[in-house]
This record gives structure tokens, C-alpha cells and sequence, in this order.
């Protein structure tokens, strides 16, 4: 059964922004793309073990027809540092094999947090935490 860890609230992770943490021993960063989705993804490339999460995010380009590249799926995609490799932050698996070479993923939610874990301002009631759920 999946435990929940509760990161930092969602106030603290602008659209964009990732987090590195450690949890049970395991690297994990923990990214919230633009649009507002949260994914997580085991800091260890598969290749040589580099750590993957300080790689850039970037799109695909696509194309149908040769000179008609079209970039897509911008921010999703997350480039190794070290060799390039690139994998998709929405599954964890690879841009070049899909089937093949995979990055642990990680379900990450937004709860609404218990009375206790949050400090109340007078401007808002209640803010969401960021929660990262491992098996």
C-alpha cells in the first residue's frame, strides 16, 4: 500500500519549478510543469546513473513531413545532464524507446492538508500540500 509524504505546500513549487528529495533512501524530484500537473521521477538515469533530474526540461519536435517541425508537449520532457537521454516526465518512460528504457515515476497528488500540518494566515483558510505517494 502506497505511504504518503508530505513535501511542502503548493505555494512554495511555482508552475516550472521541481524539488529534489530523499525518501527511504531514494532520490526523487518532484516536478510541477505550467499547466499546474504534478509528476515525479527517481533522480538515476537509467544509463549511467546520472542525476537525471537536474537535466533540463524541454519538448518534442515532431514532424509529419520533412521542414514541418512542430514542438509539442512543452515542459514534459526531461533531458539527462550527462548523455542527453530523454524521458517523458508524465510516464517515466524514454523518448527513443519506450518500451524499452524507463525512469521509475512517482504518482504525486495535491491534498488538502489536516488542521494541524498547516499554519493559517488571515488571507487564506487552507493551502494544498504537495504529496508524494511511494509503494
Amino acid at each position: 500500500m502506497p505511504t504518503a509524504h508530505p513535501l511542502c505546500k503548493v505555494s512554495e513549487m511555482p508552475p516550472g519549478s521541481r524539488k529534489l528529495v530523499t525518501i527511504g533512501g531514494r532520490d526523487i524530484g518532484v516536478f510541477r510543469l505550467e499547466d499546474g500537473r504534478f509528476f515525479g521521477l527517481r533522480n538515476r538515469c537509467p544509463h549511467r546513473g546520472a542525476p537525471l533530474c537536474a537535466g533540463r526540461l524541454m519538448g518534442l519536435v515532431t514532424a509529419e513531413r520533412p521542414y514541418q517541425l512542430v514542438r509539442q508537449r512543452e515542459g514534459e520532457i526531461l533531458r539527462c545532464p550527462w548523455h542527453g537521454w530523454e524521458f517523458d516526465l508524465t510516464t517515466g518512460r524514454s523518448v527513443f524507446m519506450p518500451e524499452g528504457v524507463r525512469v521509475k515515476s512517482y504518482p504525486v497528488r495535491v491534498q488538502d492538508a489536516p488542521e494541524p500540518a498547516v499554519d493559517k494566515f488571515d488571507v487564506t483558510e487552507s493551502e494544498g500540500i504537495v504529496v508524494l505517494w511511494i509503494e
